[in-house]
């Protein structure tokens, strides 16, 4: 059935169908990021949303096209807990696409209608701002941390990772924006084509001055890493017998020279003081294979209270002491946020039946002949800034253990193998992602691939040959300055609607001038 504009518009005005379109185009920016990757379509993807936005009748009605887009993108990105939370997911998806509302009110401020260059101009701007905003604060652990950020969808993208050194991620996401704002603006407004040009080739002339500017991360030096990943291994047994194959996969890696063999998370799934054989069986087979091993520890610690996510460091003589415990908990998969308010969520899905416990600050670990890894787990390796401090405190190779096998016929294991990326390149630091079941990956100081992804259908042990680099990315410098920038932005555009309004009450309450009287003439009738 072919619709005219004016069907188009008919339909439209219609609220069901306008929240159904404006769900429907707040999913389209998915498809940017692994598995589909289209990572090209994430500078187009928000094109009708913005235009659906700009055309709301009313300021109101934006918001509720912002708030229904930000909850097709959410449910889009988190499409695969569906298995896991159920009907929890349309839930938390709903909240958090609030967070879009103001974000559809600044875009119909600024675009709808006939706007002139200055409003095109400001747009630009104050768009992507907001933008960024709506990112940090649903970047928050609590509401499910920085998960589907619009600027990861490039960690393919060689020029994006050199911006990502600079800005981070944050600075891709703002430039994105900005360059669907100009295109929408193109596509809708033909007399205000020049500055949404403009906008373009500002775009283009930045990424080329950082290409050409932005310090490169200078190779110093090479480590071998190894990674061993089990595969999915299911059952009551599960955990004695995923340890037997880890422990066989590792052996297969003796006389190959390693430097630190590294499992995924949850690889052993029992305290090591409890169970000294394991802690032996772990040192023999470090012995075996000349080098440290990387575990990951899930399990009711005997030493304090509560069931902890560690990263252990076990060496020929046992483990060294050296421990992380994970920092960042998934809400729902390691904790229940206000367990006495959402507690039901265990009964619809599998939300985590206790809390896990929480570490309380980050660890950089001496592995062998002086090499400094700093681990993380899981989502962690999400959040931008926990990779940042852990090069900043002197760490030469970044870890992420990781385990993604409720989501392995998902999206969920590409997408996140891709964002060890995006830390690499904003840190200058070469990156090891490890997991149980795939997908495995390395990548190096400027998040350029290093061999070959361990899919989620592998159960096998790779080496890699991993490069160290030294210098410190603007980065990891001076952190999230994109996104102060766009705070200053949005609190000057703040102040400016203040005065606006101060001056529109001052107008409307000053009484009228009364009329001049003179000897000849009356104030009511001039002349007479």
């Amino acid at each position: 059935m072919n619709l005219s504009a004016t069907d188009w518009r008919r339909r439209l005005a219609s609220p069901w169908w306008r929240g159904a379109a404006a769900a429907l185009a707040g999913a389209l920016p998915m498809l940017s990021f692994p598995a589909p990757s289209l990572w090209w379509f994430a500078y187009v993807a928000l094109v009708p949303w913005i235009l659906l936005v700009r055309s709301a009748p009313t300021g109101r009605r934006a918001a509720y096209d912002g708030w229904l887009g930000g909850l097709g993108f959410m449910l889009a990105v988190h499409h695969w807990l569906l298995p896991s939370l159920h009907v929890f997911t349309l839930v938390i998806a709903a909240l958090l696409g609030a967070l879009w509302a103001p974000w559809g009110w600044l875009v119909r401020r600024f675009l709808a209608g006939v706007p002139s260059p200055g409003r095109v101009v400001a747009a630009l701007f104050v768009v992507p701002s907001g933008w960024l905003m709506v990112e940090l604060v649903r970047s928050w652990e609590g509401l499910g941390g920085p998960w589907g950020l619009l600027g990861s969808s490039q960690w393919d993208v060689e020029p994006a990772l050199r911006l990502a050194s600079v800005g981070g991620v944050w600075l891709l996401s703002f430039l994105l924006v900005a360059v669907n704002v100009a295109v929408a603006v193109l596509v809708a407004v033909r007399r205000s084509r020049v500055p949404a040009v403009a906008g373009l080739v500002a775009t283009a002339a930045l990424t080329s001055a950082v290409w050409s500017w932005s310090p490169r991360p200078e190779t110093d030096g090479r480590t071998r890493i190894a990674v061993v990943q089990p595969g999915m291994i299911d059952g009551a047994d599960g955990p004695e017998r995923r340890f037997a194959r880890e422990e066989e996969l590792t052996r297969e890696l003796a006389g190959q020279d390693v430097d630190l063999v590294v499992w995924g998370e949850s690889s052993v799934g029992f305290d090591l003081v409890d169970r000294p054989d394991l802690a032996d069986r772990l040192a023999a087979l470090s012995r075996e294979v000349d080098a440290d091993i990387m575990v990951n520890v899930d399990a009711r610690r005997s030493d304090r209270p509560g069931i902890y996510k560690s990263s252990v460091l076990v060496g020929p003589q046992g483990p060294t002491g050296d421990r992380y415990d994970k920092m960042r908990l998934v809400p729902f998969g390691e904790y229940v946020p206000a367990r006495s308010l959402l507690g039901w969520a265990t009964s619809v899905g599998k939300a985590a039946g206790e809390d896990r416990m929480r570490g309380t600050e980050q660890v950089v670990m001496d592995v062998g002949d002086g090499l400094r890894v700093g681990p993380m787990v899981c989502f962690e390796s999400a959040f931008p800034d926990i990779s940042r401090h852990l090069a900043r405190d002197g760490a030469q190779v970044l870890l992420a253990q990781s385990a993604t096998s409720s989501f392995q016929s998902s999206w969920a294991p590409e997408q996140h193998a891709s964002l060890a990326a995006l830390r690499a390149a904003e840190t200058g630091r070469p990156m090891v992602h490890a997991t149980l079941t795939g997908v495995s990956a390395v990548y190096g100081p400027s998040g350029e691939r290093v061999g070959s992804w361990l899919g989620t259908d592998a159960s096998a042990s790779a080496v890699y040959e991993v490069p160290l680099a030294d210098g410190v990315t603007p980065y990891a410098r001076f952190g999230a300055w994109p996104v102060h920038a766009a705070l200053l932005i949005l609190a000057t555009l703040g102040g400016a609607e203040v005065i606006r309004a101060l001056r529109l009450r001052r107008s409307a309450q000053s009484p009228p001038v009364p009329l001049a009287r003179t000897v000849r003439e009356s104030p009511t009738r001039p002349g007479r």
